[in-house]
């Protein structure tokens, strides 16, 4: 593999969310824009001085990235629309850092957004891919849940995870929400009430499954210099990996494309897993979390159950996860969640959380998975983020 150039140089800055709700009759297009006047406002930039905008929404159809400019009033020179779901800040991100670093943008806009209508949920489960309708249609299920029951069904059985290991991290995370005034779920979950909830596709009961709901997420990319003189605080972007199909060979998928590239990870990064002093791993359900602590290097393959029982999760104890509440207790504003764990991680190394801060926190692990097709996840990728004075 060729060696890639560091991302030296590159800021991450103005970490903003439009509040998400469960329902919301605005388009995805008012809540991406919602998401670039909070940015104009919160960095203090004209809308020209915006030169590159990278767009991630499920729900933008007819329009793309390119459509939004006119709504918008902008005229990028650098224009990306990233459509990887939970999988869109973290690609988004390294190309937004390489377009900086080449002067083919000075600053650009990251921003995610969807909106949640009674039953866009539903017809955008129908249009997610061919795959997904020839795989799954002739047998009667559809969507995430089902996908998601066979997975963690599978690695239940291949490690002897129990329920209680996947009922820690969410009440772990219930925990870490109940500080953050966006988060969508307010009150303390306990692991009995995770246990006894209603199932909602064997082994998957209520509180393993994300809720749908409308929201955006944003960030502005640009030159470390710039971000100093507009006197913004900002992260600096160590390291980034990005695969998709990873080990197509899998019958089932246990591992997705971070066991790929963690290696080139780290080293880019200079820093190894004992290094985080947090971690923000895309949730949409509990066991893509335990894969992620595997994949990423922070226990063996399939001793994830073992690692979970060792720590608490929760802000201010052992290995905090998902600082916010993550998607499981703030909610999935569509792509805007795969948003969620970068505009957090921002907001604790710059010392701006909206909830419990990690103690000297100075370096955070982001991580992004997306685009399920029955069986798997497509994509996946993680960033290494420094504060900037680390």
């Amino acid at each position: 593999m060729t060696a890639r150039a560091p991302y030296a140089g590159v800021a991450i800055a103005v970490p903003v969310t439009e509040p998400y709700v469960r329902y919301s009759i605005r388009s995805a297009h008012w809540f991406v824009a919602s998401v670039l006047a909070k940015l104009l406002q919160q960095s203090g930039l004209e809308k020209l001085a915006i030169d590159g905008l990278c767009v991630s929404s499920f729900l933008l159809a007819p329009d793309s990235a390119v459509g939004l400019t006119q709504n918008l009033g902008m005229s990028p020179r650098w224009l990306d629309h990233v459509p990887m779901g939970g999988a869109s800040a973290v690609v988004a991100l390294r190309r937004a850092a390489r377009a900086v670093q080449a002067g083919d943008a000075d600053v650009v806009a990251c921003i995610a957004g969807d909106t949640n209508h009674v039953d866009s949920f539903r017809a955008t489960l129908g249009n997610f891919s061919q795959f997904a309708r020839d795989a799954v249609y002739p047998y009667g299920a559809g969507g995430p849940n089902a996908s998601f029951a066979f997975l963690t069904d599978y690695y239940m059985r291949t490690t002897g995870a129990q329920r209680a290991d996947f009922g820690k991290l969410c009440v772990a995370q219930r925990d870490n929400a109940l500080s953050n005034p966006l988060a969508l779920f307010k009150q303390r979950l306990t692991l009995e009430q995770y246990l006894v909830a209603r199932p909602i596709a064997v082994p998957l009961h209520l509180y393993d499954c994300v809720m749908p709901c409308a929201g955006g997420e944003g960030v502005l990319v640009m030159s470390t210099d710039r971000a100093q003189s507009l006197r913004l605080p900002y992260v600096n972007l160590l390291g980034a990996i990005e695969r998709h199909n990873a080990y197509p060979e899998d019958p089932i998928q246990m591992r997705g494309g971070w066991a790929v590239d963690r290696d080139d990870l780290y080293a880019q990064a200079g820093l190894g897993p004992a290094d985080m002093d947090l971690l923000e791993l895309y949730d949409d359900y509990p066991v893509i979390n335990a894969m992620q602590l595997e994949d990423l290097g922070f226990c063996a393959k399939g001793e994830a159950p073992q690692f979970i029982r060792k720590n608490t999760f929760t802000t201010t104890g052992t290995m905090p996860l998902n600082t916010s509440g993550g998607q499981l207790s703030v909610g999935q504003a569509g792509a805007a969640g795969g948003y969620l764990g970068l505009v957090e991680a921002v907001r604790q190394l710059t010392g701006q959380p909206l909830g419990e801060a990690v103690p000297n926190a100075r370096h955070a692990l982001v991580s992004g998975f997306g685009m399920i097709n029955y069986d798997r996840g497509l994509c996946s990728g993680a960033l290494v983020l420094s504060r900037g004075d680390a």
